[in-house]
């Protein structure tokens, strides 16, 4: 400890007070060096955590196998009804910073050898950029704490390994936390970390709300039965009814929309007794997913009565099922965490922008409470798809952005 900082070429001193004050401290000095010291055990850990599945809804082999890995750095560890990890350093009943990454992937490794490494360093495999990199970093943090300790006193950090980001998860393990967790009124701020990209500051949260449509009629043979009304026809119908809609189409706030899983039938000669799609629809403004909403009731609404009247037998009944909606929220311009990230930026030569996603930080952002998610470093690409890939150059300097953001909140969550 204590031995000079090297400040890569790109930075200049921090214009911040609070950033000057911590810089100072030779414990961060060392602090930021270590992690370019433990690069091999960093990617070590980034390539086992990825080799154990965790698909939406059945994180809990990687979970038990995180709660093991912060038990053997020294953190107290344990799985909370939630199903999220919750890590912490030593017993504290005070305020917390809590430092989040997502179990769960969208795609799972069938075996081990399908996280595979390239002889440049390269990772591929289901889940080792998102979210692969957060839990990685995690680790790293948790093992920097106890080994070169950066801060002494003030409030506690919390490590969190959450359920139920992806897909139909719908933030389960966030919400937990925010809503149920008895840690929920000592959290002071979050900072999420989901993926590499360090070039993003997420501080608005984009809404999203989910929806299975099914159809449902008599079916019958596909000849001697030929006119009964038919859930595919219907739904086919819906679908491109909502997507030529001039309303759904008009000039507003950002929005999309996405049909996916199409299901329906049993084989080629039979008419289908249903069919079903699954539609995730996200917006800048509730206002705008409320349109969208309404289109997309009025569209399967209309497609149906069609082919009822059509057909010579048999009717199609809809139903539109709610399965997910995260909420929206964003921080105020001026809020302290933006300012913290930005002044770290600063100083590492990080060129970040504010940006709008749907990310854990959606349930802390729609409650007012201070969060932000930002990438944990080096690169990636091909996420939620089998050729996904993650590279550790510039890992560091991530990890060092997730460092001294995360002292600046202790200190203020301390005071």
């Amino acid at each position: 400890m204590g031995s000079p900082l090297k400040i890569p070429s790109r930075t200049r001193p921090p214009d911040f007070p609070q950033l000057s004050e911590i810089l100072q401290t030779p414990a961060v000095k060392d602090a930021l060096q270590w992690f370019s010291r433990e690069r091999v055990w960093i990617n070590d850990q980034h390539v086992q955590l990825c080799r154990v599945p965790a698909p939406t809804f059945l994180e809990g082999r990687r979970a038990e196998w995180m709660v093991n890995a912060f038990r053997t750095l020294g953190w107290e560890a344990r799985i909370d009804r939630g199903g999220n990890v919750i890590a912490s350093p030593e017993p504290h009943r005070g305020s917390c910073v809590a430092l989040t990454a997502h179990l769960d992937t969208v795609l799972a490794p069938r075996v081990p050898e399908d996280i595979r490494i390239d002889p440049d360093g390269t990772l591929r495999g289901p889940g080792v950029s998102d979210n692969g990199a957060g839990l990685a970093a995690l680790l790293a943090i948790a093992k920097l704490w106890k080994s070169a300790p950066p801060l002494a006193g003030g409030a506690s950090l919390l490590l969190v390994a959450n359920v139920g980001e992806e897909g139909e998860g719908n933030l389960s393990g966030m919400r937990y936390l925010c809503h149920q967790s008895a840690l929920a009124e000592r959290i002071r701020s979050f900072v999420v970390l989901d993926g590499p990209a360090t070039s993003h500051i997420t501080s608005q949260a984009l809404a999203s709300r989910r929806f299975e449509v099914t159809l449902q009629g008599p079916g019958g043979h596909s000849w001697s039965d030929f006119g009964t009304a038919n859930p595919v026809h219907a739904l086919s119908r819906a679908i491109s009814s909502f997507t030529d809609d001039p309303r759904v189409l008009a000039a507003g706030p950002r929005c999309s929309w996405n049909f996916a899983m199409l299901e329906g039938g049993s084989s080629i000669n039979s008419i289908p007794a249903d069919a079903r799609t699954k539609i995730d629809i996200r917006a800048e403004s509730p206002e705008r997913i409320e349109e969208l909403v309404v289109a997309l009731t009025n569209s399967v609404g209309a497609a149906v009565a069609v082919e009822n009247d059509r057909a010579s037998s048999g009717r199609i009944s809809p139903r539109i099922r709610e399965i997910g909606a995260r909420p929206g929220g964003r921080l105020a311009d001026d809020a302290p965490i933006l300012k913290f990230v930005k002044a770290v930026d600063a100083h590492l030569g990080i060129r970040s922008q504010i940006d709008c996603a749907s990310t854990d930080a959606n349930i802390p952002l729609s409650m007012s409470l201070p969060a932000i998610s930002i990438g944990a470093g080096g690169r990636g690409g091909g996420a939620h798809t089998p050729t996904e890939w993650y590279h550790p150059e510039g890992r560091e300097v991530g990890l060092r952005r997730i460092l001294l953001t995360l002292a600046l909140l202790l200190n203020e969550a301390a005071a």
